[in-house]
């Protein structure tokens, strides 16, 4: 969600920018991941949305099912539960991760495609992208059978969609002119 990005932005600036300091970008990039991934369960969303549960509980839930150290990263969760938005974990966790990345110059990348890639297929796909973004690549694939066939790829902002869906969606398009 795009307010989410918005959100998640200088939240995920500033914890990336403490985490600079006390040299603990690797290990808080992976407790925001379980966070993260928590934070996709039905029953914590519940307990996240009680309004009659205090934020200091429900911050020191997420941090006991994560097995949170009393550090940077459980008071920044504190300070998401005081200010009501632990919903925007999962985005500032993407963010975090995008941070991280680029300080490594590298770029997250996620392919689309319609069937599982093989093994052979992600490494050429990789090659593709990493010559046409310019950059070293962190590649995650998800299935997508809406595309019908070919792929769709999300650097950063920028979307590059090869699928046969966008294709169709083109030619109809067009047509319809």
């Amino acid at each position: 969600m795009a307010e989410f990005a918005t959100i998640a932005r200088p939240y995920a600036k500033a914890l990336f920018g403490l985490a600079q300091e006390k040299n603990q970008i690797e290990s808080w990039l992976g407790g925001l991941k379980e966070l993260a991934a928590v934070m996709q369960d039905p029953k914590v969303l519940a307990l996240v949305e009680q309004p009659e549960t205090d934020a200091s509980e429900k911050a020191q839930t997420l941090a006991d099912l994560v097995g949170l150290q009393k550090d940077g990263l459980a008071n920044f969760v504190t300070v998401l539960a005081e200010q009501k938005r632990l919903a925007v974990l999962p985005e500032v966790y993407a963010q975090y991760q995008d941070l991280a990345l680029a300080l490594k110059h590298t770029k997250s990348a996620t392919v689309y495609s319609a069937y599982e890639l093989t093994p052979k297929q992600l490494e050429d796909v990789t090659a593709t992208l990493k010559e046409r973004f310019n950059s070293d690549l962190v590649v995650t694939t998800q299935v997508d059978p809406d595309l019908i066939g070919g792929l769709k790829v999300e650097v950063g902002d920028q979307v590059w969609d090869l699928s046969v869906q966008a294709k169709l969606n083109n030619l109809y398009t067009t047509m319809t002119n």
